[in-house]
């Protein structure tokens, strides 16, 4: 028999507690920058060196940190159930603990991509510099999704959540668009667990949800155990 098809979302709240800065703090700046600066092409335009500078520091915090046991649940669920996580987060803490399938919405962090065709994408580790170009000899940049740019991986996501049968929504508001748009493609009456200390959404509007109001490392052994119990 086919295993049932699990679709995860998740986001920062997943990373945080492995040590990752969530995307902005209440005062709507990042690190101590606005948004709009380090997170859009217009301010790439403007200044390079501050917004690889940036992100420069965001990958090397990434490399000192490792996956917490929210990450691993997720993979071990991999043995009983065809799982795909569709993740908001650029670090690759789903890939190291295990996850096979995972799509990236707003591109990952250790990667570099050519601003003159952003087709050409390098697996990147270290610094990406000024003068660091693509074989066109055109600046590197950042392979992540800035305000104001397409999702291409939205096709892929969409797909993925459409076949669902079990939908589980970790460490993420789902204020964000268009990532937020996609509970709305899945089948209706499948079983849905949203895992946040501060869950922001209507249960009346969504049936069979399941509201556990934890953070990550807490919440997703909880939900995993409801719905095998239910199974």
């Amino acid at each position: 028999m086919k295993p049932k098809k699990i679709v995860v979302l998740t986001g920062a709240g997943i990373s945080a507690e492995s040590g990752i800065s969530t995307f902005r703090d209440a005062n709507g700046l990042w690190e101590g920058h606005d948004i709009t600066e380090v997170a859009s092409p217009e301010g790439f335009r403007r200044n390079p060196a501050l917004v690889l500078d940036f992100y420069n520091q965001r990958r090397q915090q990434l490399l000192q940190v490792s996956p917490n046991q929210a990450h691993h649940d997720l993979a071990a669920l991999e043995k009983d159930f065809e799982v795909s996580i569709i993740t908001q987060n650029v670090d690759d803490l789903h890939e190291r603990a295990g996850s096979k399938r995972v799509v990236h919405l707003h591109g990952e962090l250790l990667k570099a991509r050519s601003t003159f065709d952003e087709a050409l994408v390098y697996d990147w580790k270290k610094d990406i510099q000024l003068g660091d170009f693509c074989e066109h000899l055109h600046q590197l940049r950042p392979h992540i999704v800035w305000f104001g740019e397409d999702v291409p991986m939205m096709p892929v996501a969409i797909t993925e959540i459409s076949q669902a049968d079990i939908v589980m929504i970790i460490g993420t508001s789902m204020q964000v668009y268009p990532a937020a748009g996609l509970i709305g493609y899945a089948p209706e009456d499948i079983p849905i667990y949203f895992i946040d200390p501060k869950p922001n959404i209507d249960s009346r509007a969504i049936p069979n949800l399941v509201v556990i109001p934890e953070k990550a490392t807490v919440g997703v052994p909880q939900a995993i155990a409801h719905l095998k119990s239910s199974l």
